[in-house]
């Protein structure tokens, strides 16, 4: 029983990401399916703590979102923390109307869920439901519970079909989100899975550049001509160091050789490079 860290309440996108990558094989970039015990965290600083205490052997963590972009705060946590990024999962992000069973839409009259569902869902409320009060609540899984374990009628939540079957509610309306193509990508950072050289094909970066001309591009040629597919970059400034910033990167590549080539290039145009990860992609 591997014991699984995530942010958030029992039965959000977390714990529904979680299980998709550990309970099928093919998720795990080689390793076996297994069965887990899903440890929940107020926060994702909560999640290292598990951790570092030992009440988890491993945690999944989302880092960016398509429709709402990057989470700054959890690429920090990444660069200062020991545990690398040992795999990734792309999970779609679907909100649904949820109540307790034999409401109808028109029975609602509030409906509870996290301020980033709010987000994805404004225009569904606006549009087809005018006369529900939307209200702002900690979590989209937590809400959903709130509704089943006290019994709310006249009271609705916005969450998953996992938190809907989990706790036994109706989905009154289901994939209310504005955008659809709306995807969460999340992190493994488990030490114990062992990925052969020859299976990674992707690594996440983070490093500093001197306060010079063309010091960015210089990086990008080097890794282009290596066959390097930087397929994100993010930067973020630097306390106390005005104007200079950290640049996280995901670099994709066809062979393990080319790619340690393509690190000793840049190595010594760059400062304080860390790898944050080396893995097997998932797209």
């Amino acid at each position: 029983m591997k014991r699984i860290a995530i942010q958030g309440y029992p039965g959000c996108f977390h714990e529904e990401a979680s299980r998709l990558f550990y309970e099928a094989g093919e998720r795990t970039a080689g390793a076996e399916a297994s069965v887990i015990d899903i440890i929940p965290c107020d926060t994702f600083d909560g999640l290292y703590s598990a951790l570092e205490e030992g009440r988890a052997d491993a945690a999944v963590m989302a880092v960016e979102n398509t429709v709402s972009g990057g989470l700054v705060r959890n690429f920090e946590l990444l660069r200062n923390h020991p545990w690398k990024i040992k795999g990734e999962i792309y999970l779609r992000i679907q909100q649904n109307l949820l109540a307790l069973p034999g409401q109808r839409p028109e029975d609602i009259r509030e409906v509870r869920t996290h301020y980033m569902a709010i987000n994805q869902t404004r225009d569904f409320f606006e549009r087809e439901c005018p006369w529900i009060k939307v209200v702002e609540s900690e979590d989209t899984a937590k809400s959903a519970a709130e509704v089943a374990r006290e019994g709310l009628k006249g009271v609705g939540a916005v969450a998953s079909l996992f938190a809907a079957k989990m706790y036994g509610l109706d989905v009154l309306r289901e994939s209310i989100e504005t955008y659809k193509q709306n995807f969460t990508r999340f992190v493994i950072l488990d030490e114990g899975m062992d990925i052969p050289k020859e299976r990674i094909d992707k690594a996440s970066l983070c490093f500093t550049l001197p306060h010079t001309p063309g010091s960015l591009s210089h990086i990008l040629t080097i890794l282009s001509f290596y066959g390097m597919n930087l397929t994100r970059i993010q930067s973020l400034p630097i306390p106390g160091r005005s104007w200079q910033y950290f640049f996280y990167a995901d670099i994709c590549f066809e062979t393990y050789d080319r790619y340690l080539q393509a690190l000793s290039a840049v190595r010594p145009l760059v400062e304080d490079l860390q790898i944050l990860g080396e893995y097997k992609t998932v797209l």
